[in-house]
């Protein structure tokens, strides 16, 4: 999927460079008035950097500006922008599509411009064709990220990134804020053998970076001879979170309904490869967990003991509305993230997968069906990277003694995108 063009004259693309945000710094006591997405900015200097060009956009409900405007509106208004397409990622455009759910193509209903998705059945569907960018000037990147790897739409944004170095035009992203901080990292190496949709390139689960600090890494380490031009945000800093911004928070996918469940992914999507239920069809999927065969209050004695950073557990029960144990009864814990500093929730959905197989290993497996367009190979395994922590676990290991040895992967990364920084 490399699109190294090495040897070869850069793409002439006729993006323009943004015209420099008037913004000052915000005064300590009130961070959240300056904070300004890529999109703001855009709207700000009347589209300068689009005006003339022939633009794709990719993007979904969460492209809006800070008046709940959809960039595809925007775009499609703009006086000297011609909005020819726009390309949707998983759920859609406009959202209306599940988890693992097909995209179709379509036009769009506010705009009438055609849709293409960059959802469907085959891994060819994940990119866009030839014949989709033709006649296009630059792709246009604008979604909220959650944060981590395993979230597709980081992989979507750089299967566009190469197939619009292949096509010769120029790519842009409309920077968001990081909504879980920008400064924390944590979790293990993407290894060879091991890549899928929920992680297409070496990053750790929790990356710390915005798309467009990932934009950057993206070019340098696939090796994309790519005009490349970042929006970037103005105002944020890496210890704000989405709640400390100002901006909107509109859930980038149905089961991603607050900030809060942002944080507690890069862990706990760890449950997508067991037999556990995450939640979904309940109105906190990834912070309540269980099955209908665990002890609810035995768990979350047991995760306590373990004294992990920055978070409490309760025992609960649920029934989940659909996906795994739809209609039944399950037994768990909810996470309450007490001190967001501190929790770290790789290590967190390590252990609540470490302590609910100790629990009942009869009972609890491992998913084996098709995840993500790979076969062959337990989700589970996807989602860490490799299989040396599933192998852990089934040895007994504690998740503490398989959280020492991902240590030195999660500092080397963290050098690794220390480069593609762009806020303090």
């Amino acid at each position: 999927m490399n699109a190294d063009r090495k040897g070869r004259p850069a793409a002439r693309s006729k993006v323009r460079p943004a015209a420099r945000s008037s913004a000052r710094p915000a005064p300590s006591r009130r961070p959240r008035a300056l904070v300004r997405s890529g999109l703001d900015l855009l709207v700000d200097t009347g589209f300068e950097a689009l005006r003339g060009l022939a633009v794709g956009l990719v993007c979904n409900p969460t492209a809006v500006d800070r008046r709940l405007r959809h960039a595809a509106d925007l775009l499609h208004g703009a006086r000297g922008v011609k909005l020819r397409a726009l390309f949707g990622p998983e759920h859609g455009v406009r959202g209306d599509a599940q988890y693992m759910a097909a995209v179709g193509h379509e036009h769009d209903a506010r705009t009438g411009v055609p849709v293409h998705s960059l959802y469907g059945p085959t891994v060819d569907s994940l990119t866009p064709a030839p014949e989709q960018l033709h006649g296009l000037d630059a792709l246009v990147f604008d979604i909220q990220d959650v944060g981590a790897r395993y979230y597709t739409y980081q992989a979507t944004m750089m299967l566009c990134m190469e197939a619009a170095a292949r096509a010769g035009i120029g790519f842009v992203v409309l920077d968001r804020p990081n909504p879980i901080g920008g400064v924390e990292v944590e979790g293990p190496a993407l290894r060879k053998g091991f890549e899928s949709f929920c992680g297409l390139h070496d990053l750790a689960p929790r990356h710390g970076l915005t798309v467009g600090e990932l934009a950057g890494l993206f070019r340098a380490e696939r090796g994309l001879d790519l005009n490349l031009l970042v929006v970037p945000c103005r105002g944020w800093r890496r210890r704000q979170r989405a709640r400390d911004t100002g901006l909107p928070w509109v859930f980038p996918s149905p089961n991603m309904p607050t900030p809060e469940t942002a944080l507690v992914y890069p862990g706990m999507c760890l449950l997508e490869g067991t037999n556990l239920s995450e939640a979904r069809g309940t109105t906190r999927p990834f912070e309540l967990f269980g099955a209908p065969w665990l002890d609810g209050a035995g768990l979350a004695e047991a995760l306590a003991a373990e004294r992990l950073p920055g978070v409490g557990f309760r025992p609960v029960s649920f029934v989940p509305a659909w996906d795994k144990h739809a209609g039944e009864r399950c037994h768990g814990v909810e996470l309450q993230v007490t001190d967001p500093e501190a929790f770290r929730p790789f290590r967190t959905g390590l252990a609540c997968v470490a302590l609910a197989r100790a629990q009942d290993p009869a009972r609890f497996r491992w998913r084996t069906e098709p995840y993500e367009y790979v076969q062959d190979v337990p989700a589970f395994d996807l989602l860490c990277g490799s299989d040396r922590e599933r192998r852990g676990l089934e040895a007994g290991r504690s998740w503490r003694e398989l959280a020492r040895a991902f240590a030195p992967e999660e500092r080397a990364f963290a050098r690794r995108r220390a480069r593609f920084l762009r806020y303090p």
